[in-house]
């Protein structure tokens, strides 16, 4: 405020800061796209969801499954993501179409009719047993329903067999009704029991034509599973993700997200809307290889790589890793791409966004290495590293590592200074952090002052990232220059409401090849 003088003496005026400050942009922020569970995911699709872990997303979209008919990548991707050292995502779920023999849509999974699943259970005599049905379509594991411990309900010497335990696991999800009765106790009858008290996946029903008095094997199991009509399938559409990518929609309204992955999928259209928005977005893309790519040959992913579009916001990561499916116990192969996201995150928190998110700290969580076909010797990397492709390696005491650092321009001379991955992650970080931070300029007078102002706090936030050992450099003056005055901002710049600033910085390089010279001493004895 300003001060009123009065009297003789020394007078204190508070003077408001001119330089405001800028804060840091979040780096690993990750939105995943692609099919979620057709039948719980509740969050609705095509709407991004924000998770903060993998108990959010269960609570979304209903957790991980194991299907034939739709691919189960995104759940897979983001529980790998925050095992592997993620802790914030954004969540966009497809939803899954049937499909009949000529590709016309006929609807939505768990819309569509010819979806319901009925199984009996085999009895003695033939022609008597129980009907389970599925309380919805079951599309993930297969249910088992399981009737065991078949014993005699009456204590009477020749009692009949009628008291049995009933058990139904449903992926996780277990549920067991013990001493259930075929003749006798009403409350102990398979409907009361079942039906009428906790089960959230199967009723009960006699079978045609008989009651609940029928008899039941021992031991007896059945398994449900989905089963399409004939000649109607399930199938990707890459319709779905590119509708995702336009203007306007949900995704494209998160004001700030810095990985982008579509777990499982590398059709050029989709891919291509992926990067263009990862550019629009200031994000980077984490891609994975299509799944039967190998590490040479004919398949090889050096040679597919030709036909892959390029962009200095996308890497790619080779090959689909091992891992074992936490539902059914059974080993099974992922994407690379939601553990990766994982060490960036990590390398990140622990490092800086200016480190590249490779070497032999960044041991991959919950995978037992790559695929077989994805194995391969030093020579052979150096192949698919000029190719841009990022292996994943496995190293005798180590673990499984990422062992490439490069984007997808990284063999084309004129993108050389986004070749690498945390050269051009760091960019597109100071981009993000300068544009939110700097909102404060507009409509402020466009003169000496703000641009001073303006300076100060480009400059303190430069300092600070110098300090963190971000940039190269011995001094400040060789790690950064910050410009912002009458020879960035002209007069006809000023009379159009324009203030231009610019900020040049030396960014950190990995040591991807290091080079180890060894000369021997001539003329040398051992000593007496």
């Amino acid at each position: 405020m300003t001060v009123t003088v009065s009297f003789p003496g020394i007078y204190i005026e508070e003077l408001p800061l001119s330089a405001h400050a800028i804060a840091p942009a979040p780096t690993s922020i990750a939105a995943f796209v692609g099919y979620t569970h057709p039948l719980r995911t509740t969050a609705g699709f095509n709407t991004a969801v924000e998770l903060f872990s993998f108990t959010d997303y269960e609570n979304q979209f209903g957790g991980l499954y194991t299907s034939g008919i739709v691919d189960s990548n995104v759940a897979r991707s983001v529980f790998q993501f925050f095992q592997n050292g993620g802790s914030h995502a954004w969540v966009v779920g497809l939803q899954p179409k049937l499909l009949d023999a000529g590709g016309g849509v006929l609807g939505t999974l768990g819309g569509a009719t010819g979806l319901n699943f009925t199984a009996t259970v085999p009895t003695q005599p033939a022609g008597n047993g129980l009907v389970f049905t599925a309380k919805e379509p079951t599309d993930i594991v297969p249910m088992n329903v399981s009737i065991t411990n078949l014993r005699p309900s009456s204590p009477l010497p020749g009692a009949a067999l009628d008291m049995f335990d009933v058990i139904i696991t449903y992926g996780a999800r277990i549920e067991t009704f013990r001493g259930v009765v075929i003749n006798g106790d009403p409350s102990l009858a398979p409907d009361a029991k079942i039906n009428a008290t906790t089960s959230t996946l199967v009723k009960v029903a006699p079978p045609a034509g008989n009651g609940f008095g029928s008899s039941v094997a021992a031991n007896s199991k059945v398994a449900f599973s989905i089963t399409l009509p004939a000649g109607f399938a399930t199938t990707f559409s890459p319709q779905d993700f590119v509708d995702v990518f336009e203007a306007d929609t949900s995704l494209d309204k998160v004001e700030i997200f810095n990985l982008l992955l579509v777990p499982g999928v590398a059709d050029n259209l989709v891919v291509s809307a992926a990067l263009t928005f990862a550019e629009r977005k200031r994000a980077f893309a984490i891609l994975d290889p299509p799944p039967t790519a190998t590490a040479d040959g004919p398949g090889s992913i050096d040679k597919l790589m030709t036909a892959f579009p390029k962009s200095q916001n996308g890497a790619l990561y080779f090959p689909y890793l091992l891992s074992t499916d936490l539902i059914t116990t059974t080993t099974l192969t992922e994407p690379p791409s939601g553990f990766v996201a994982g060490i960036y995150a990590a390398t990140d928190a622990s490092r800086g966004v200016w480190k590249a998110p490779a070497g032999l700290a960044t041991t991959l969580r919950s995978t037992s290495g790559p695929v077989i076909t994805g194995l391969m010797n030093d020579p052979r990397q150096g192949v698919l590293n000029l190719a841009s492709v990022n292996c994943l390696r496995s190293f005798a005491g180590v673990g499984t590592v990422v062992w490439g650092a490069r984007t997808l321009v990284a063999d084309n001379d004129a993108f050389a200074q986004s070749k690498y991955v945390p050269v051009r992650r760091m960019t597109l970080f100071l981009e993000q952090s300068l544009l939110a931070s700097l909102r404060w300029v507009v409509f402020e007078p466009n003169d000496e002052p703000l641009w001073l102002a303006i300076r100060s706090s480009i400059e303190s936030f430069m300092l600070s990232l110098f300090n963190q050992g971000a940039l190269q450099g011995a001094k400040p003056s060789d790690a950064f220059q910050v410009k912002c005055d009458a020879t960035t901002t002209t007069p006809d710049d000023q009379q159009r409401g324009i203030v231009n600033i610019i900020v040049a910085f030396a960014p950190l390089k990995p040591a991807e090849f290091v080079v180890i010279k060894i000369a021997q001493l001539a003329g040398q004895t051992a000593a007496a």
